[in-house]
């Protein structure tokens, strides 16, 4: 009797981890399938990914907050990329680059996007229940904003005197911005260039950052001793183990291409932490109470429409800063198309982690990023080996992106309907 109830209890268990992570285990799948068929060597593919994550996680994690909040995927993320595009264009003007262009790019980012954020904050509070598509509407909103500053605004009232800025024999600036315009420097790899490393001695580094902060945490009564010990004794037999020259010959041998820019790593890792250390204020707690429940949060004395309008600057301030970081990494950016779909990937991306449009963390956005992008690079060589096609990879990873969110959004209309459906039933 005890194993049939234990063998239920698993299948059972089993069944809410399916269903709960059904679309991730999907995209874990396909990322298999695609990379067997994509014919790419597994150090590409090391490479690309690492690259991609470094400039595409800080945009991810800055959806965590508004949805936690209770404003589900903020798709209005595009407005503060859109910030970040304009102080680039100032910096590059101004002949100010490298790393202190970047750090003045971020504080001009600041301003404009707290304001635009501001303003979505107060809109979005007349919508409530409406966010996201409020969000996708003021991002197409504010595009038409964008275009008239850039192509009629800025060339014109407002001239630009770096050579290759504008448009020749028109105004207005050129459809593609390199960040190595002006000839005193340039603004690609600011951040990227400043530190890289080896896998291998990335390792080393971050172990022994964990070792450092542990034994502060110990020092400072913050940590249980088992637990310390525990994470010293993993983090040192790790080391040891890469001492040995069959694993470290490995090691470096299927991360041969592979350089990892620590400072933008440690840039997206104290995200992570500002995230986990907001959260664990009395603001980060009011965002909970009104992600839960709005009456009650009101009820219980806290201003739903400030903490709600306060998660969204901090949302759309962040995607800014995630939006440089994307910049200087590819060296670039269409002018007129670099920001669009900002929105829709780092929405796709967060769920694809096991995030709803209801409850997020840091794992699963760096996760969501990880099997999203690594989609993307091996579904068209995989499509090309099956159906002769490299075509169908691209339409297909177009519809997922799409797809995953609709997924999200039928799914939680489901819980949504489930939920109301037991209540009338206890009422009953």
């Amino acid at each position: 009797m005890d194993k049939q109830v234990n063998t239920n209890k698993k299948q059972f268990e089993f069944g809410t981890f399916m269903r709960n992570n059904a679309v991730t285990v999907m995209f874990v799948v396909l990322c298999i399938v695609c990379m067997c068929f994509s014919g790419q060597s597994i150090q590409y593919v090391l490479y690309e990914m690492f690259s991609r994550l470094s400039r595409n996680a800080f945009i991810v994690l800055a959806l965590i907050i508004p949805i936690v909040a209770g404003m589900g995927i903020n798709f209005a993320i595009t407005i503060g990329a859109m910030a970040a595009q304009i102080s680039v264009l100032w910096c590059i003007e101004w002949n100010i680059v490298g790393i202190p262009g970047f750090l003045l790019a971020m504080a001009m980012t600041v301003p404009l996007a707290s304001i635009f954020g501001f303003l979505i904050g107060k809109l979005l509070n007349k919508m409530k229940g409406q966010e996201m598509i409020g969000g996708l509407i003021l991002g197409y909103f504010a595009n038409g904003l964008y275009q008239l500053l850039f192509l009629f605004i800025f060339g014109n009232l407002i001239p630009l005197k770096t050579p290759g800025l504008v448009i020749k024999g028109s105004t207005g600036v050129a459809n593609t911005i390199s960040l190595d315009l002006g000839g005193k420097g340039t603004l690609k790899y600011a951040l990227d260039g400043i530190w890289n490393l080896s896998f291998l001695e990335a390792i080393y580094v971050v172990l022994a950052v964990l070792i450092l902060l542990t034994v502060f945490q110990m020092l400072r009564k913050r940590i249980k001793l088992e637990k310390a010990f525990t994470i010293l004794g993993c983090s040192v037999a790790l080391i040891c183990l890469f001492q040995v020259s069959t694993i470290s010959n490995f090691i470096n041998n299927l991360f041969a291409l592979t350089k990892v820019p620590m400072v933008t790593f440690m840039v997206v890792g104290l995200l992570c932490l500002f995230n986990n250390a907001l959260l664990g204020t009395r603001l980060g707690q009011q965002f909970r109470a009104v992600g839960q429940n709005r009456t009650v949060a009101n009820a219980s004395g806290i201003n739903v429409d400030r903490v709600r309008l306060i998660a969204i600057m901090i949302s759309t301030v962040l995607a800014g800063w995630g939006q440089l970081i994307f910049v200087q990494n590819m060296g670039s950016f269409q002018t007129y198309g670099a920001h669009e779909q900002v929105g829709l990937y780092a929405g796709a991306a967060i769920l694809v982690g096991g995030a709803s449009i209801r409850k997020a963390t840091n794992g699963q956005a760096i996760l969501g990023c990880i099997l999203f992008h690594l989609l993307f690079l091996v579904a068209p060589p995989a499509a090309n080996s099956i159906f002769g096609d490299a075509a169908i990879g691209e339409y297909f990873r177009v519809f997922i992106s799409y797809g995953v969110i609709a997924m999200a959004l039928v799914m939680h209309a489901w819980s949504g309907i489930q939920k109301k459906k037991k209540q009338k039933a206890a009422k009953a």
